[in-house]
């Protein structure tokens, strides 16, 4: 992914209230659920970092999140970075609310380029991981805890 491609975008309409699917984005333990089980703590107050690994095959990842920007259940902005590699982007996940559903749109804008000979840093990876997670994990995640 590099500065100049288009922002990845994913949507999703749950039937849920907005506060219902803003916890499930912002608390701990609900995260560990649907997102990744092994984020050790978080917090959706601008200058929380936090950072875990993720493996994929041969390749780590360490994630290192700093929350940007934080507007209670309407929006909350990532700095998402990794630890071995270059490369940076803003994450942004926006509530709105649609005759008494919850539409959450994640948006993902590259802000340094990562590198480009790693197949998870492909923009069409990028697309498939937000809509893995947000159309099925969470989506399912919520399906079941209503």
């Amino acid at each position: 992914m590099k500065v100049t491609d288009k922002p990845i975008v994913v949507s999703q309409t749950f039937n849920a209230s907005i506060d219902t699917v803003w916890n499930a984005i912002t608390e701990l333990h609900q995260m560990q659920q649907w997102f990744f089980e092994n984020i050790p703590d978080f917090k959706a107050e601008v200058g929380f970092k936090t950072q875990f690994n993720v493996a994929s095959e041969e390749r780590n990842f360490l994630h290192l999140w700093e929350i940007a920007a934080v507007i209670p259940e309407q929006k909350i902005v990532y700095l998402w970075k990794y630890e071995e590699y270059t490369g940076s982007a803003f994450v942004t996940f926006e509530l709105a609310e649609n005759n008494n559903q919850t539409i959450l749109t994640v948006t993902n804008t590259v802000l340094e380029d990562f590198p480009q000979n790693i197949p998870e840093f492909k923009p069409e990876s990028c697309l498939g991981g937000w809509e893995y997670f947000i159309k099925n994990r969470l989506k399912d995640y919520l399906n079941k805890s209503l």
